[in-house]
């Protein structure tokens, strides 16, 4: 298994996000069920690290990215994030799928997993665990939940 901070989230979002709703784990036991899974306790930390900052309400996008065209990213994000992958944060903007602060935040998240470079995989799935922790974006979840998994799912 691919050891790092996305491969203990993707294993949280498919065996626990989209499981029973009524079924409340709390840290500890889902830190041991990952652990007999194979996942290391530093790499489980900081995936709910990332799933705690991911809750934590605050607008990330400033006043002048929202107002701007054109996105214009920072030299440690051309780092994480390849053209391809900025090509993909552009399509899902332009179809509705993201809005600016659903961009910025994405961007945050991808930079966050400490991984460089990101690949439009990951950042598939740093999408989709973002807009399943915002509110008023179910369409926009619903739509890259079907591009990801619905893909994942015909390959298998």
């Amino acid at each position: 298994m691919k050891e790092s901070v996305l491969s203990v989230l993707v294993y949280l979002f498919r065996n626990y996000f989209l499981g029973e709703p009524d079924t409340v784990h709390d840290r500890d036991s889902l830190q041991s069920e990952l652990i007999d899974a194979g996942f290391d306790a530093l790499h489980i930390g900081k995936a709910f690290d990332w799933l705690a900052e991911l809750q934590e309400e605050k607008t990330t996008a400033p006043d002048l990215a929202r107002q701007q065209p054109l996105r214009l990213y920072a030299a440690e994000e051309l780092d994480v994030l390849d053209a391809e992958c900025r090509g993909f944060l552009l399509a899902l903007e332009q179809r509705g799928v993201l809005d600016a602060d659903a961009r910025e935040r994405v961007i945050e998240r991808a930079l966050a997993l400490e991984q460089s470079p990101v690949d439009l995989h990951d950042l598939k799935w740093v999408v989709l665990l973002v807009l399943y922790n915002t509110p008023e974006r179910e369409a926009g979840y619903a739509w890259m939940e079907s591009e990801l998994l619905g893909a994942h799912m015909a390959r298998n």
